[in-house]
């Protein structure tokens, strides 16, 4: 239950400010619909905190988010009616307090009271008191009684639990649900041979997973680490490894486009493996950032921003990797934002895109070149839904079945026709893993 990688003691120096910031980040989110990265990466006052108190706002927002729909539950319950709009303020008081109270390890009289001065510096003071009261109340219930009455379930929005019952089963979508409120560790991405991998896993203190990458747990200041500067490796889940890595398997040379490619794990990953590789984004400032990471990692590609739909390039590649745009449901565990910022609409909206992309992109490779289709999500449409209408419209592409040799560590999540798709279930021994679908084509015809 206990979410914090900061000690009590450490959690008892910290004050009101850095709650302050949370509440301010989580009001950016929730009541603003702002991406959480995007309201961190901007936010200056929470730049300008220590380390110690920018991870512990950082951690109470992820993990408020993550167990909004328990916390919510819990304030209505406590409530005879919603509170009015004036009342936002103290709304998300109480959610970061009652997030300290029943999943951190904090103080609860520093919880309380925190809460309670936020709810009046931010709003009405007439809400103080009910706050107040409230998280009293709930420190009195204790955490085991009220979270037997308010199951982890409550966190996902109906349409996300009825999409996962329907394509997984309900064993899957309530392992799946259980994956999304723990923290996740950092992989690695490895450039060499599995003898670097397990070399740089021995030397980090992590495990190597998969064929190329290191979990690390606890892993801090990433950019401190040894091998940083050096460009041995870089951050990557190691779900996210897999469709370059599918890529591999099948071209071992040649002139490869990695579409929708920033901020470029996949494109380091075509790039180290001696292949030529022009990587395209929409994205200017996203596109920067590869322009970075690839620098850093001293691999070359030919980078190219424009709009997919209307780019036209001047060569027939032997391969594409199209990471499609798509609702990112796949990610939750990184991103506890997404179950609160994205709807169904959303990801028929993704569904309409992603067929226009395959359908551009099928024109792109020749005869006997492959596509690689990847998406972070669990969403059905967006995965095999989408691949069984794309071989449906274009009779000169097949699926290319990946073999279990191909993904090590990832082989129980082969479809029957060969494809992949991973849950963030799997791996939940080991910390888990993104949710993707991937699928290999092969071009078999002329257009």
């Amino acid at each position: 239950m206990n979410n914090s990688s900061q000690t009590r003691a450490e959690l008892g120096t910290i004050g009101l400010s850095a709650r302050e910031r949370a509440h301010t980040v989580l009001h950016e989110v929730l009541d603003r619909g702002r991406p959480l990265d995007e309201v961190l990466a901007t936010d200056k006052k929470f730049a300008c905190l220590n380390n110690r108190d920018r991870a512990f706002a950082r951690n109470l927002v992820a993990t408020t988010l993550r167990r909004l729909g328990q916390i919510d539950g819990l304030i209505a319950d406590c409530l005879d009616k919603p509170l009015p709009l004036s009342g936002a303020a103290a709304q998300n008081a109480l959610r970061i307090g009652i997030c300290q109270i029943l999943f951190l390890d904090t103080q609860t009289h520093a919880a309380v009271d925190t809460a309670v001065a936020l709810a009046g510096k931010r709003g009405p003071e007439k809400f103080k008191g009910l706050v107040n009261a409230i998280l009293r109340r709930i420190v009195r219930a204790g955490a085991a009684d009220i979270l037997a009455a308010f199951p982890n379930g409550l966190n996902v929005p109906e349409w996300l639990w009825k999409s996962w019952f329907a394509s997984f089963g309900e064993d899957t979508a309530v392992a799946i649900a259980a994956q999304h409120i723990e923290i996740p560790p950092v992989d690695l991405t490895v450039r060499g041979t599995i003898a670097d991998v397990n070399g740089w896993a021995a030397l980090l203190g992590g495990e190597r997973i998969g064929e190329s990458s290191v979990r690390l747990t606890g892993a801090g200041d990433i950019s401190s680490l040894e091998g940083f500067n050096d460009g041995a490796w870089w951050v990557q889940d190691a779900a996210a490894a897999l469709p370059a890595q599918i890529l591999l398997s099948a071209v071992s040379d040649g002139r490869v486009c990695d579409l929708c490619a920033a901020p470029g794990g996949k494109t380091a990953q075509l790039s180290a493996a001696g292949l030529d590789v022009t990587a395209v984004d929409v994205s200017g400032s996203r596109l920067g950032t590869l322009r970075e990471n690839l620098s850093r990692l001293k691999l070359p590609a030919n980078v190219v921003e424009a709009d997919l739909l209307s780019w036209k390039p001047h060569i027939i590649f032997d391969a594409i990797l199209l990471d499609a745009p798509c609702s990112a449901t796949g990610t939750i565990r990184r991103h506890p934002d997404i179950p609160h910022l994205k709807t169904a609409a959303d990801v028929t909206h993704q569904t309409d895109l992603q067929r226009k992309f395959l359908d551009h992109t099928a024109g792109m490779v020749g005869p006997g070149g492959g596509i690689v289709y990847s998406v972070c999500s669990l969403q059905e449409s967006e995965g095999p839904g989408q691949i069984e209408a794309f071989l449906r419209r274009n009779g000169a592409f097949r699926l290319d079945p990946v073999g279990a040799a191909e993904v090590p560590d990832f082989d129980a999540c082969i479809t029957p026709a060969g494809a992949i798709r991973v849950t963030p279930a799997h791996l939940a021994g080991k910390g888990g893993a993104d949710g993707f679908y991937i699928a290999r084509l092969c071009k078999i015809a002329g257009p």
